[in-house]
């Protein structure tokens, strides 16, 4: 998998394009990149600066964490479950 075009990058080439001095297909085609990519930075860079509705970065990555530790929490409550019913099992009713 290729390494990602660093931040700094794509953020000269959203502010190259944003000016609008040049068709976005040319933009992408000077700056090597697909076109597809320069859209996906653009709709990206919209989001951050809050001009599109969207999850920012911080958000997603908060969110990722939060999926995470919830992830973690459910198989901890498995297998205290399971031990539980491991434990009781030989314990005798009075």
């Amino acid at each position: 998998m290729p390494k990602p075009y660093p931040k700094e990058f794509r953020d000269d080439v959203v502010a190259v394009a944003r000016k609008g001095e040049a068709p976005l297909n040319q933009i992408a085609k000077d700056f090597g990149i697909s076109e597809g990519c320069l859209h996906g930075w653009m709709k990206k860079a919209d989001i951050e600066d809050g001009a599109r509705p969207g999850p920012t970065a911080a958000e997603s990555a908060e969110l990722r964490e939060a999926k995470k530790r919830i992830r973690l929490l459910e198989q901890e409550a498995e297998v205290m479950r399971r031990a539980v019913a491991y434990l009781s099992r030989d314990v005798n009713p009075k």
